[in-house]
């Protein structure tokens, strides 16, 4: 009996090793898995922090009724601090400096005129204590995680661990991943074409989605139906990659001869079929050194919603990413026909009133229509439903 998506999902997983980590530079860390905490080196803000250009005083010598000053100076973000010891005065001050000793409120621009060292409040100007001052510590403190490992680094997180003065940080290694596309019917995008053949486009898409999302130690190659081409082939790719993805020929055709060519080789068949429409022929296998075989389904469509299903969190996985909470969205009209399986269908995501965003059905003409993938966000998740979906059911959503 084929499983469902859950449960061939959860059979992918539990084949998963974590891969090791390494060490790289701050620089070169944006898109990895962090694989350690990253702590505060002191105090963030390490100071209490100016967050306006204006002038600093004392709060309580405004509520006591003064609305001129003196102005004793100009402190600049990134000079020593200097104190104002005279209650009746103030310190021009700009964004990101320290605080003034002697201060404790910041005044903008706008509510004050500053002529020859005299400062006069407006009428609506207001000096409540730490106006418009950041408290030191507000944000983070030594000791305290900033980040914590299977954080992804973006570019706020790079920021962070910058922040905490590592040059160099703790990440997974990607893994090494080999797209493999099958078929003599396949030929490449600028060779000639005879009127039986079709263009090796899937690969493609494979690679570019792999890449797009972060995976960029990705090569491909093409497999002509030839068994000991095969056997000879993917034998060299099983050594040299963590993952393989191939398109195609996991059937049971006479000239599919791609799942003898992997039990030849020592790779154990975790599953076979996958009770869902598109996709239904998905091939998954372990390795003998640990190896993630996944044998997608040749119709294109297939292929990228089988890749974004399991590929991905499984090599989200390996790289021992925090789990993503599955996204859930409502459909934006009904449909009508109802589905005897799981079915993934292509949407586009629109707005409606109150920002919020819904799903509309993008439904291809069949798993082969390409086509009809262009300019989709993603795909939802209906579960079998003899009557249909209504306007506004709600299915898992997942991004391309």
């Amino acid at each position: 009996m084929a499983l469902t998506p859950t449960q061939a999902l959860d059979a992918v997983l539990a084949q998963v090793t974590v891969l090791p980590a390494e060490r790289v530079a701050l620089a070169a860390s944006i898109g990895r898995v962090l694989r350690q905490e990253v702590m505060a080196e002191r105090d963030n803000p390490p100071f209490d922090r100016v967050c306006m250009d204006g002038v600093a005083i004392a709060s309580t010598t405004f509520t006591a009724g003064a609305r001129e000053f003196t102005v004793h100076g100009t402190q600049a973000a990134g000079a020593v601090p200097q104190a104002l010891t005279d209650p009746g005065g103030a310190i021009e001050v700009m964004t990101g400096a320290v605080l003034p000793p002697g201060t404790d409120c910041v005044v903008p621009l706008e509510e004050y005129t500053l002529a020859a060292q005299k400062l006069t409040m407006n009428g609506d100007a207001s000096a409540e204590p730490w106006r418009n001052v950041q408290r030191r510590g507000s944000d983070s403190a030594p000791g305290v995680p900033m980040l914590t490992r299977g954080a992804r680094l973006g570019a706020a997180e790079v920021a962070i661990v910058a922040s905490a003065g590592l040059a160099h940080v703790q990440v997974s290694r990607q893994p090494r991943i080999k797209v493999v596309s099958t078929g003599d019917e396949l030929v490449e995008p600028g060779q000639t074409i005879a009127d039986h053949q079709v263009r090796r486009s899937n690969a493609y898409a494979v690679v570019a989605a792999l890449r797009q999302h972060g995976f960029d130690h990705t090569t491909d190659d093409h497999l002509r139906d030839d068994e000991q081409l095969m056997r000879a082939r993917l034998g060299e790719h099983l050594e040299s990659n963590d993952v393989m993805v191939l398109s195609g020929g996991v059937s049971k055709g006479k000239f599919d001869f791609v799942p003898a060519a992997l039990k030849h080789l020592g790779v154990e068949e975790v599953f076979y079929q996958v009770a869902q429409r598109p996709g239904r022929p998905m091939w998954f296998g372990r390795g003998p050194r640990g190896q993630l075989v996944f044998g997608l389904p040749g119709n294109p469509v297939s292929t990228l919603i089988c890749l974004v299903r399991y590929v991905l969190p499984a090599l989200r996985a390996a790289m021992a990413q925090a789990p993503r909470a599955t996204e859930r969205i409502a459909m934006a009209r009904e449909m009508r026909k109802g589905r005897p399986m799981i079915y993934f269908m292509p949407v586009t995501l629109e707005s409606r009133e109150g920002a919020s965003s819904v799903a509309s059905p993008r439904p291809p003409s069949g798993s082969g229509d390409f086509l009809a993938l262009a300019g989709t966000d993603g795909f939802v998740e209906l579960p079998a439903r003899a009557d249909g979906y209504p306007d506004g059911f709600v299915a898992d959503f997942y991004r391309w």
